[in-house]
């Protein structure tokens, strides 16, 4: 059967030649990727934890992939594909990291002077080997350049996180049809994490985040909803390594009172805001202060996080919509509004998240889905 979500082989050398581009004027002859998000963006291999992955790319563009022995049948975009024994006998390895460095060291072999890699992703093993550099030329730190180079969603990145937000629909309309007075947390969750396994087709690579009624969120409890709460549900799944964040909230009940149809009201208001003032360069802190502002006139409910943030490999990416940071948006970002209001006169509160794509004018709603409570 033709797989319409397998690895685009071309899209991944386009990154490649990406990744060379800024690599050349650092004079770099050898960039080694440990990081997985990073190994998958430059090579389209995805492996579930314990398993290890890894690659290297040299200046002239060649790359050397190592995977486990079970994944090297994927048509993964590499020059090379290594297998490291993940285990022996079905019997998995405790040394997973050693022994795909071990088999990346022999691949690559003696040779390279200058060498790069994300620093805080690199084990010691791996930095400590000799061979790979010579004394008076220190790993350079490419951390930056990756995540920088990641942010920009090209088209089959973009396919993926939409397959992965059709889990995310189809369990926002279950939850629509199922939230009642005395369901649990947990019976929620377990039969979400079904509807979204059914309309992906096969397990998932991730599964969270908020499950709590009554609650600004967290993991769900043996807790049975009770009539007049809210419950907030923020959603991610993981698909081929993708992820899909957003959040809907619902009126247990189905009856919102007045005070719960304002707040909603409210928080709506925010995504207007965000789709006539967003587009390139449109400063992330200042769309986070002037929301804030804009949140604190419903005192004495509060908005007490962040605005939102980018997705795509990793749950948290940049453009950061959060004052801690200065990001400005770019052209290409996916990214997350999720502005909240919560107090106990709410019981507790509503938290509503929608996902956008920065275009060279503007921005485009991706998750144009129901937000009644």
């Amino acid at each position: 059967m033709n797989d319409l979500y397998c690895v685009d082989i071309d899209a991944c050398c386009h990154r490649q030649h990406r990744l060379l581009e800024q690599l050349d004027p650092m004079q770099v002859d050898l960039a080694v990727l440990t990081r997985p998000e990073s190994v998958q963006w430059l090579t389209g291999a995805y492996v579930a934890p314990p398993f290890e992955v890894a690659a290297a790319i040299t200046s002239g563009g060649k790359v050397t992939l190592v995977v486990p022995q079970h994944a090297t049948e994927t048509p993964w975009a590499a020059d090379v594909v290594v297998p490291y024994d993940a285990q022996l006998l079905c019997t998995l390895r405790d040394d997973q990291r050693r022994a795909s460095t071990d088999v990346l060291l022999e691949a690559i072999g003696d040779g390279p002077q200058k060498v790069a890699g994300e620093l805080a992703y690199l084990s010691r093993y791996l930095t400590e080997q000799g061979h790979l550099q010579s004394n008076d030329a220190p790993w350079k730190d490419i951390e930056k350049v990756l995540l920088q180079l990641r942010r920009r969603k090209d088209a089959d990145e973009l396919h993926m996180l939409a397959r992965a937000n059709e889990a995310n629909r189809a369990m926002y309309e279950y939850a629509r049809q199922v939230i009642e007075p005395g369901l649990t947390e947990l019976e929620l969750f377990s039969q979400l994490q079904t509807v979204a396994t059914r309309t992906l087709g096969e397990p998932l690579t991730y599964f969270g985040q908020d499950f709590q009624v009554n609650s600004m969120g967290g993991p769900p409890r043996n807790r049975p909803a009770k009539e007049g709460e809210l419950w907030i549900l923020d959603l991610g799944v993981g698909f081929r390594g993708y992820r899909s964040d957003n959040c809907r909230a619902f009126a247990v009940g189905g009856k919102p009172d007045e005070q719960q149809l304002a707040a909603h009201q409210a928080i709506c208001k925010v995504f207007t805001h965000v789709t006539s003032t967003v587009k390139p360069g449109t400063s992330c802190k200042t769309l986070y202060e002037e929301v804030k502002k804009q949140l604190s006139e419903h005192e004495p409910w509060s908005f007490p996080h962040h605005l939102g943030h980018g997705v795509g490999l990793s749950p948290h990416e940049t453009p950061r919509l959060n004052p801690n940071w200065d990001d400005t948006f770019q052209e290409g970002d996916f990214f997350t509004v999720e502005p909240g209001l919560y107090h106990e006169q709410l019981r507790y509160g509503i938290r509503l998240e929608q996902n956008y794509l920065v275009s060279q004018t503007g921005v485009e709603l991706l998750t144009d889905w129901p937000l009644e409570l």
